[in-house]
């Protein structure tokens, strides 16, 4: 029942067994070995060199030099950008007041159309109707005001406006003088006031205004006033 006894073997030299190397751990080291002489060609062959301790310092610096700049132009760009902003708020601003004063412009000229309607016609008629004139003399200078129209295209016309002066001179002589032309831009309706030199001494008591062509050959319109 409990079996036949083992003989039991004795070694009169007492030799241990020997142990056996595993295979596993072979082609482990082999797999460690050739994978640590794989990272080592990389690194020598594809990879950047390795950077000494100055190297490593210089790169911290040109870095932090970069760093620097970058948070400056940042900076730049950040007030840049506000300055566009209120550039740009400001060219709407002005925007707006220009159509404001557009607007209030065509309201005048309306006006101004209305009232011109209400003058009496100019007399002599013509290309260029002399609806209202006021002349005012000086000592050396004949102020005007004129209000004057015409019929015709919406292109300004270019003409002359020229200005006839009767009176008396220092010696009290009568005397008349032709004073210097001026070059206008007629609209349908325009309203011009300024002032002449007149000859010294010279006391103007009539003035006639005369609108000329460009080439001085056509009278446009043409009248005769009182100076104050």
């Amino acid at each position: 029942m409990l079996g036949r006894p083992k003989p039991v073997v004795f070694d009169p030299y007492g030799r241990r067994r020997s142990r056996r190397f595993p295979p596993w751990l072979g082609w482990l080291l082999c797999g460690a070995a050739l994978g640590a002489t794989g990272v080592l060609y990389v690194q020598a062959e594809h990879l950047p060199p390795r950077l000494s301790a100055s190297e490593s310092q210089a790169l911290r610096r040109a870095h932090d030099t970069a760093e620097a700049q970058r948070q400056h132009l940042s900076a730049e760009l950040a007030a840049t950008t506000q300055r566009l902003q209120m550039a740009e708020a400001e060219r709407q601003k002005l925007a707006l007041d220009l159509a404001a004063a557009q607007d209030t412009v065509a309201r005048q000229r309306e006006d101004l159309l209305a009232l011109v309607e209400a003058l009496p016609p100019d007399p002599r008629g013509g290309t260029v109707a002399v609806r209202a004139a006021r002349f005012s003399a000086a000592p050396g200078r004949l102020a005007y005001d004129l209000v004057l129209t015409r019929d015709g295209g919406s292109r300004p016309l270019n003409a002359t406006l020229q200005f006839v002066v009767a009176g008396v001179d220092a010696r009290g002589v009568q005397a008349q003088h032709r004073l210097e032309a001026l070059p206008v831009a007629l609209n349908r309706v325009d309203s011009l006031r300024g002032q002449v030199s007149l000859p010294e001494g010279f006391t103007a008591r009539q003035a006639t205004v005369r609108v000329i062509d460009r080439s001085g050959a056509q009278l446009l319109g043409m009248r005769v006033l009182n100076v104050r």
